[in-house]
């Protein structure tokens, strides 16, 4: 039996246990999410790969040869994040206190000696196995060597890389330097992608062979070859992982060297401890340090109930295991035969909680077909009940009419728990073929975006993260660009993989996420109380849809057009000459060389930037960028409403239905899009104009409720501050009142322009606004700004005290919260680079306000549309933007709306200020508001 040398590529892993695990902490607040992704799967891999020789080997600071040989190698790659830099140091150190050897050779990089190990290996008559996620290292496979990847638990021999890449590991290289390597900046033929690849390696064998026959090679790609000859041998050469490195420094042979060693238990007890690896350190008999008070402990969590068994430790896959113990075996069923359904409806009828999911035409909500519904009640177990696959050959299917009738009663039961993956959009789905979904008890986009929600929250994402699955990619079964087909023309029997694997995927992940959020009673309010009802609201608000006035927004197109031939006109005088004004090139020419206007800024080529920011600049003092920034303006107006809108009335309701985004931004604030009617510009008369073409139904008016002043009274209650307090209690101008203190003087007597100024600070100290930003605002000498900042905090003194423990509150624990314990997350707070830190500090002052706010109106739409529902009313909301309701009020109901409106709104929480909604009635959203 050969011995083995068991070889990690610890850089790759570095940085995807980072960016797969949640932002973990340690009881001092030190990231540790990639310490503990390391940790773990170096753990399971002596487990699962004994091996008499291991190394983990990583990147050594400092360049490489490949740099000297080609400056722009790796050059697109994003620096090092400053919460995985941190953890280096740790890393290294936890390593060796595991047993492994570490490598790391200056001037080399980790795949090189990787390679070199390999070859060496060999050579003594040992097997290697390699683990990493890099596809260069293929081409190291042969014989005695072997790739594995324990994040997706792929295993790579020869024919496993045939399989894969459709060559065998020595055609890997030629392969690689054909396509390009994007992650590491190498360029390959353009526009040849895998296929073509593989096309000419089959005709021609290898590299040297396409090179020989590139003249033979026609169309765009052939000339795209020719033109690609002289880079080729160098890209080649960047792309072959050397195997001859001079490792003489570092070790002497593999079997002196790289001996499997036995754990330093004392070192590793003080880093479990330190760190908060909490079932390692109990594994080890030590015990846990306590978290400083007022810091978040990222160590596991209470045990929660199963949502369909036994208890699920809330935190297994973070700690320990790292991963929750996948199914001993997946068992999916595709159901054809009514029996198979009545056996299905039997499980699903009994089950404590049901994943669903549903596949269909397209993604619009609105108008997508149902193709299939899949099912889950527990963990490896799921069925896909096709409907409507339509291909030549396909199967008998149940019909869609028949599995709706029989499923209805199920689907429209409150009292059948159901969990799913944004089952707001199967909502749509369903109620596109007459069915209420109800009984959404938990959803997995929703339970992600509450305890992590600055991580990217779709499920393939979360898969990884949270179970250490690699789900199947939609693009390996639909395709994509224009080869890609309906989910309706796709073979059942991959149907049937893809979509059940979505419904127990959706199951087991709730299972390991839920007690993240149960765990903790405030993020358990803000799932239960606000997330879980506002996605069913939201759901209800899209399908009404709000009337659009086709035939102004084409009288407004038609004259915006008029408008910006004006503009177009008027620019080329001002250049005196004709230009393209959307090119940024000829506008830079004519900016910078030939008007000789100041270089604001610069892009990241060099070359000076004509952005918006920059326009705003030079507006100020030249002509030609103030029309170019009108100009942009209306265009934009135009092609993004005027035009755009029309066109997306839905033909069977005759409205536009927006679709609100819920798990997107980290303060809990709404996202619309297609179309996006929270970013219609309001500050001109144009984009006010925009208003008038939302209208209301005959026989109905627009209502528009908006909090008056909230994120100024949720600092005023944060803060506690004695004189916002005041100031709202006995309902003042705020503005004024701060004016007053600023400027010494009575509040009858604070002149327009100096409210105008405490208007600015109010709002600008909330958002974290330095005196210089202050200035530029104010149009006032910097230390005139300073001055007002430091008057301001002489009299709102509660406010700075507010700021300064808020600062230190997020530096200590990586996060801050709203009034109602919502999360977020600020992985830039204790970055060592300057102006990361400072735009993290900015943020943790001013997201409590924003979150709170989101929080308010959120509840506001519940509390709303629970009245609306309870007294049977047919006013309906018809859209959410920023801090306001817009609803259609029938003519009726009108008086009724208005006087309960705004005490709903107000009702929603009581803050230490009073909160008030400010009501507006009109034919139109303008008029209204």
């Amino acid at each position: 039996m050969h011995k083995t040398l068991l070889l990690v590529d610890g850089s790759s892993y570095l940085y995807r246990a980072f960016h797969a695990l949640p932002d973990l902490r340690s009881p001092d607040g030190h990231p540790t999410g990639a310490m503990h992704g390391m940790v773990n799967m170096l753990r399971r891999l002596r487990a699962d790969y004994p091996a008499a020789f291991i190394a983990c080997v990583f990147d050594a600071k400092g360049k490489t040869f490949r740099d000297d040989m080609y400056p722009e190698y790796k050059a697109t790659r994003a620096s090092m994040p400053d919460d995985l830099r941190l953890q280096i140091e740790p890393i290294h150190l936890a390593v060796k206190a595991m047993g492994w050897p570490i490598l790391m050779v200056e001037g080399v990089e980790a795949d090189d000696v990787i390679g070199t190990l390999a070859v060496q290996a060999a050579q003594a008559d040992m097997d290697v196995v390699v683990s990493t996620g890099d596809k260069d290292l293929a081409q190291l496979v042969n014989q005695r060597v072997t790739l594995i990847n324990t994040m997706s638990n792929e295993k790579l021999d020869e024919a496993g890389v045939l399989a894969k890449f459709g060559v065998p590991p020595n055609r890997i290289i030629d392969y690689l330097t054909l396509i390009g390597d994007t992650v590491d900046n190498v360029p390959g033929v353009s526009k040849c992608g895998p296929k073509t690849a593989l096309k000419w390696l089959g005709l021609y064998d290898s590299l040297e062979g396409v090179i020989a026959n590139a003249a033979n090679v026609g169309g765009a790609v052939g000339e795209n070859l020719r033109k690609a000859l002289d880079w080729l041998p160098q890209g080649r050469a960047l792309i072959t992982v050397k195997t001859d490195c001079d490792l003489s420094g570092h070790m002497t042979t593999i079997a002196e060297s790289l001996q499997a060693r036995t754990e330093d238990a004392p070192t590793l007890l003080e880093f479990f401890a330190k760190y908060g690896f909490k079932t390692l350190l109990r594994e080890l008999g030590g015990a846990a340090a306590a978290p400083a008070a007022g810091k978040a402990s990222s160590g596991t969590a209470a045990a929660a109930p199963a949502a369909n068994g036994g208890p699920i430790t809330a935190a297994a896959s973070l700690n320990g295991d790292l991963f929750a113990a996948p199914p001993a075996e997946l068992k999916y069923q595709t159901v054809f035969t009514d029996a198979e359904l009545d056996h299905w409806i039997a499980l699903i009828d009994t089950a404590a909680l049901t994943a669903v999911d549903t596949e269909t035409t397209s993604l619009e909500p609105m108008t997508a077909q149902l193709v299939g519904i899949s099912l889950s009640v527990e963990p490896g177990v799921a069925a896909y009940i096709p409907l409507a696959h339509a291909y030549a050959g396909v199967p008998e299917q149940l019909t869609r009419e028949h599995v709706l009738a029989r499923l209805k009663p199920w689907l429209e039961d409150a009292n059948k728990p159901k969990v799913g993956q944004n089952l707001k959009y199967d909502s749509h789905i369903f109620a596109n073929h007459g069915v209420t979904l109800r009984g959404i008890v938990h959803d997995t986009l929703l339970q992600s975006y509450v305890f992590e929600s600055h991580r990217s929250h779709d499920m393939d994402s979360l898969a990884l993260r949270h179970l250490n699955v690699t789900t199947i990619p939609f693009v390996d079964v639909c395709g994509k660009g224009v080869n890609q087909i309906t989910f309706d023309q796709v073979e059942i029997a991959r149907a049937t993989e893809y979509a059940a694997e979505d419904a127990d995927i959706t199951l087991r992940l709730h299972q390991a996420m839920i007690g993240q959020v149960e765990c903790d009673a405030k993020l358990n309010y803000i799932y239960r109380e606000i997330e879980l009802p506002t996605a069913v609201v939201l759901q209800k608000i899209e399908r009404n849809g709000v009337m659009i006035d086709a035939g102004l927004l084409e009288i407004q197109s038609n004259e915006l057009a008029t408008r910006i031939k004006e503009l177009e006109l008027k620019a080329h005088e001002l250049a005196e000459q004709p230009f393209n004004l959307g090119s940024p090139k000829q506008i830079g020419e004519i900016f910078f060389e030939k008007l000789k206007l100041p270089v604001v800024k610069k892009t990241p080529s060099g070359a000076p930037s004509t952005d918006e920011e920059v326009l705003q600049k030079l507006a100020e003092d030249f002509p030609l960028p103030k029309v170019l920034l009108e100009y942009r303006g209306l265009a934009k107006l135009k092609s993004t409403y005027t035009d755009k809108l029309p066109k997306m009335i839905n033909a069977s309701t005759g409205r536009v239905h927006t679709n609100y985004a819920q798990a997107v931004a980290v303060t809990g604030r709404l996202a619309s899009n297609d179309p996006n009617l929270q970013n219609i510009p309001i500050r001109t008369k144009e984009g006010r104009r925009i208003r008038e073409a939302f209208i209301a139904a005959p026989g109905s008016h627009i209502v528009s409720a908006d909090y008056s002043q909230i994120e100024l009274r949720i600092m005023a209650h944060i803060s506690g501050d004695e004189n916002m307090l005041r100031a709202f209690a006995e309902g003042v101008d705020i503005h004024r009142a701060t004016a007053a203190e600023i400027f010494g003087v009575a509040a009858e007597d604070v002149d327009s322009e100096q409210r105008r100024y405490a208007k600015v600070i109010n709002f600008g100290l909330i958002y974290g606004m330095s005196a210089f930003g202050l200035a530029g605002n104010l149009g006032v000498e910097r230390a005139a700004a300073q001055s007002y900042i430091d008057r301001y905090f002489a009299r709102f003194s509660g406010v700075r005290q507010y700021m300064e423990d808020t600062r230190q509150q997020a530096k200590a624990r990586g996060y801050v919260e709203t009034v109602f314990g919502r999360r977020l997350w600020l992985p830039e707070i204790n970055s060592p680079n300057g102006p990361r830190r400072q735009g993290a500090e900015r943020a943790a002052i001013n997201a409590p306000m924003q979150g709170t706010a989101a929080d308010l109106i959120k509840l506001a739409m519940i509390a709303v549309q629970g009245w609306l529902e309870r007294d049977g009313l047919h006013t309906r909301m018809i859209m959410q933007v920023h801090d306001e309701l817009v609803l259609e009020v029938p003519d009726a109901e009108l008086a009724l709306v208005r006087t309960k409106l705004p005490e709903l709104m107000a009702g929603v929480a009581a803050l230490k200020v009073p909160l008030t909604a400010e009501v507006g009635v009109g034919k139109n959203w303008d008029e209204a508001h």
